[in-house]
């Protein structure tokens, strides 16, 4: 997949965004929690996604986002772009790009016709297993030069069962036992 973005490499010296999102922003190890504090570490998870849109990847985030989600089963697109937080035009765009590229495939419903899923192919499994590879080199250089690469991961699965709480509490009881959000808005 081509496109116009500035490719980062895993190395965090050689890489100025991984080397900006691995400095101080001033309220690590602090202890506080005001305002300016979560204004400072919500910039950083802005960072950290501006510069993984620069990862080469082979995938752009978002078609690495849809794959995946993908991947754990043939979707519905109504379903799917609900998962994904995105307009189901938003969703049809995308995914006729990655049909075309041959990492998605469209199949009818065997118990309703009128229902189409999309399916990960080969091709598009080989490429998420080359996007994760890309993004865990980048995002382990910059865990490695932060100096404790267990504890930010450690609170990024706290975060994840705190957007899973989220999706849950907006979605209701029905939407949380028909499924687990994968991707929470």
């Amino acid at each position: 997949m081509n496109d116009a973005r500035q490719v980062v490499t895993a190395d965090p010296a050689a890489d100025p965004a991984a080397d900006a999102v691995a400095a101080d922003t001033g309220a690590a190890d602090t202890g506080a929690t005001g305002p300016g504090d979560r204004a400072a570490a919500a910039m950083t998870i802005i960072r950290l996604f501006r510069a993984m849109e620069r990862v080469d990847a082979g995938l752009t985030p978002q078609q690495y986002r849809m794959l995946k989600l993908v991947g754990d089963g043939g979707e519905r697109s109504a379903r799917l772009a609900e998962r994904l937080a995105v307009a189901k035009p938003t969703l049809t765009a995308t995914a006729d790009g990655l049909v075309a590229a041959g990492l998605l495939s469209r199949a009818t419903d065997v118990a309703d016709r009128r229902v189409v899923r999309l399916c990960l192919t080969p091709q598009g499994q080989a490429a998420v297993d080359r996007a994760e590879a890309a993004y865990a080199g980048w995002l382990d250089a910059v865990l490695t030069a932060a100096g404790d690469p267990g504890r930010p991961l450690r609170d990024l699965a706290v975060l994840d069962a705190g957007l899973d709480l989220r999706w849950m509490a907006r979605h209701g009881a029905t939407a949380a036992a028909s499924a687990t959000p994968a991707e929470p808005a």
